[in-house]
């Protein structure tokens, strides 16, 4: 594998607690990933970890060859790199469209936002152009003018990834983005990022949807106590013994046809 994302030998512990053991893992340029476990697994640390938001204790991660594991989670998304959260955080006293305004300046850099020069003029009109061009992608457009907290919990998390777009990143990771959306703005958010793929940016998203996961990824990377147990194709999970025990426990060798379904 032509690896864009390279995680090697990552641990990191909580007190007495191991939450990562030496885990490897790479991502292909392209690929849309599910990164799955049952709760405690370690897919929210190490999420934390590749982006910057929580330091490793031992083990590299690498970003089209080049080191982030020293890095603050600000200058990871600069090299190309960035997230989405799960319970997005909206300000009220901005519109959507200021929202995703702001989100520029991440990727152009605070003096551009706050200096009047013909630069900065123009890094603003080019932010404008493409928070227009995310908000119609992501079907924000009717909603631009309203406080960004008044919007739906789905609306929301199509804001986050309209902000995360914003600095024109060539990997995304997603944090369970169809979580608590109603099924309608499930199809939008499903369709926004199977075209985000079909576009070429890579994807990695951590879902508990298995049905999401099934329709959109094309590879899953399964987590158990803190070590990577499964890496396969969706529709291989049902029949993968090792992710089996790690959601229905050590006891469950040979589960029945319905609890494999449930597992799924």
């Amino acid at each position: 594998m032509n690896a864009f994302l390279e995680v090697r030998s990552v641990a990191k512990a909580c007190g007495g607690n191991q939450v990562l053991s030496a885990v490897n893992l790479q991502i292909a340029p392209g690929e849309f990933v599910g990164l799955l476990g049952p709760n405690g697994s370690g897919k929210s640390t190490l999420r934390n970890a590749i982006t910057g938001f929580t330091p490793v204790d031992a083990g590299r991660v690498h970003f089209e060859g080049a080191p982030l594991e020293r890095l603050a989670a600000h200058r990871i998304v600069r090299t190309g790199m960035a997230r989405t959260f799960q319970l997005p955080s909206m300000p009220t006293r901005m519109s959507v469209m200021e929202v995703a305004m702001a989100a520029a300046t991440a990727h152009h850099g605070v003096w551009d936002t706050l200096l009047a020069t013909r630069g900065a003029r123009h890094a603003e009109r080019d932010a404008r152009d493409r928070a227009e061009h995310l908000l119609r992608e992501l079907l924000l457009t009717p909603v631009r003018d309203l406080p960004a907290s008044a919007i739906s919990g789905g609306q929301k998390k199509l804001l986050g990834i309209v902000c995360a777009l914003m600095a024109r990143p060539r990997m995304l990771l997603l944090d369970e983005p169809t979580a608590g959306v109603h099924p309608n703005l499930r199809r939008d958010i499903v369709t926004a990022l199977q075209r985000l793929n079909a576009q070429g940016m890579t994807l990695v998203i951590v879902e508990h949807d298995m049905h999401f996961i099934r329709e959109v990824c094309t590879r899953c990377v399964v987590l158990d106590r803190g070590e990577i147990v499964a890496s396969c194709r969706p529709d291989e999970l049902a029949r993968n013994e090792r992710v089996l025990q790690a959601y229905l426990g050590t006891a469950a060798t040979t589960p029945s046809t319905e609890a494999r379904a449930e597992a799924a």
